[in-house]
């Protein structure tokens, strides 16, 4: 069956780096773009970063913009979310999902999650 599990994540120093992996199984991951997505207490999920299948472009927020890094790798069906400079603010549950083909701004567009992993950035 699809299954998309999140590792990596933990409790880090502000100003730290943590990497992220979604592994996934039950699917060719070459035919899918893979969001990772975040949500922190009493705050609605959002979009962090995206990767697409078609050209393997990527996305990321504003939020994220320069510190926070995907990445693909097909043959071992992993994705990787690399995040440096982390802050405080980044603390949240990290989930990774899929879409068909090309990343989407919806959420709905995205039919399977993983179980999520908690992100801690605190001194």
């Amino acid at each position: 069956q699809v299954q998309l599990v999140e590792s990596g994540g933990g409790l880090v120093q502000p100003g730290g780096s943590l990497r992220l992996s979604c592994a996934a199984s039950g699917f060719i991951l070459d035919y899918y773009a893979i969001g990772w997505f975040r949500q922190a207490p009493g705050k609605e999920r959002e979009g962090v970063s995206c990767i697409s299948a078609v050209d393997t472009s990527t996305y990321s927020s504003d939020s994220v913009k320069g510190r926070f890094a995907i990445s693909r790798d097909n043959a071992k069906n992993t994705v990787y979310l690399q995040m440096n400079s982390l802050k405080p603010e980044d603390t949240a549950v990290y989930y990774c999902a899929r879409a068909p083909m090309v990343c989407s701004d919806y959420e709905y567009e995205y039919d399977y999650w993983g179980q999520g992993t908690q992100v801690t950035v605190s001194s």
